[in-house]
């Protein structure tokens, strides 16, 4: 199969379009035909040699795919050949097959075309997962999310008012602070001339937010403890700002703070499948109508990941960026 190959971790041009064998089925999993697959930062890292996929995992980028049944194991009775599908995927994604976990599959809704689909399910479920299971949104709560421009900040933005919930986001220019209101957003700093701890401030009237989805770390952390309210909680699901902060331990006894580190990737099978049926229960409905879907920047054929990479890199992209595997299906 046709797959994005890295011989040597390094820039952009390290990634090489080859071929690779297919994976094998396991027991538990079903094989995909891929259509498309969905770009995200965590791939940027991994191919940098910095974020090495979990054990057992296919080596070769990518966290999430849209296409085709191919087959099933034969314990499997949840999906049949055919069938459109989207998988969150613990790697192996830039290539024409990948096999996964039946649990960490979902059917593609049908007003929902493969490229879209593939940009859906891991900022769905990173969103759902942190933002309201780990983060615990109460009804009504607000939500500070950083990079409201990013895959994971456009769909905290869908997610969270779907929900009742209110959005402050921030964002590097102000043309996605235009989009981020456009969305729904019910606040947006741009972080280059506001202060937005300020902002998050008067949006919640001098409260401060419920939950903070932070992709930044060291460099925001002070700034997030103090954009909370009393009992708040921050996620942190990133590090582009720096591994290391001081922490101000009398903050969080004094206002009963939580700080709460979180990956997806790494869960167990049953942990993941765990997250895709109580996503199913809470948003399932909007999804299954096409009511629910990420917003997608650009869509680059699979040879040409590198250009993918260095638009995520540039943070020029609002929303998704989706590579297509193949061209016979649409």
């Amino acid at each position: 199969m046709k797959a994005i190959l890295i011989e040597k971790p390094g820039d952009e041009s390290c990634m090489k379009l080859g071929e690779t064998a297919p994976p094998a089925l396991t027991p538990g999993s079903v094989r995909i035909r891929n259509v498309a697959c969905g770009v995200n930062r965590a791939d940027l890292l991994q191919r940098q040699g910095f974020y090495p996929p979990p054990a057992g995992a296919s080596p070769i980028l990518g966290l999430e795919c849209a296409g085709r049944i191919a087959e099933a194991a034969a314990d499997v009775t949840s999906f049949r050949a055919g069938e459109r599908v989207i998988a969150l995927l613990p790697g192996g994604g830039y290539a024409e097959e990948s096999v996964v976990d039946a649990g960490s599959v979902l059917r593609l809704p049908d007003a929902l075309d493969f490229e879209t689909g593939a940009g859906a399910i891991e900022t769905l479920l990173t969103v759902f997962l942190n933002v309201f299971q780990l983060g615990g949104l109460p009804s009504g709560g607000t939500v500070l999310v950083h990079g409201g421009g990013s895959g994971i900040g456009t769909t905290t933005i869908d997610l969270v008012k779907r929900a009742g919930g209110r959005v402050v986001a921030t964002v590097g220019s102000d043309e996605k602070a235009r989009r981020c209101r456009e969305l729904g957003a019910d606040a947006v700093a741009n972080y280059r001339s506001e202060d937005w701890v300020e902002v998050a401030k008067q949006a919640t009237g001098g409260r401060g937010v419920d939950v903070v989805l932070d992709s930044i770390g060291g460099s925001y952390l002070d700034g997030n403890l103090r954009a909370l309210a009393e009992d708040g909680r921050l996620v942190l699901i990133g590090l582009m700002g720096g591994a290391k902060a001081e922490l101000p331990l009398g903050a969080l006894l004094s206002r009963r703070l939580s700080v709460i580190g979180s990956t997806l990737r790494t869960r167990s099978p049953s942990a993941k499948a765990a997250i895709v049926t109580a996503f199913q229960a809470r948003f399932g409905a909007d999804f299954a109508a096409g009511r629910i879907r990420p917003v997608i920047h650009r869509v680059f054929p699979l040879a040409e990941a590198p250009e993918a990479h260095r638009m995520l890199k540039a943070s020029t992209h609002f929303g998704k960026v989706v590579l297509r595997v193949r061209d016979d299906e649409r």
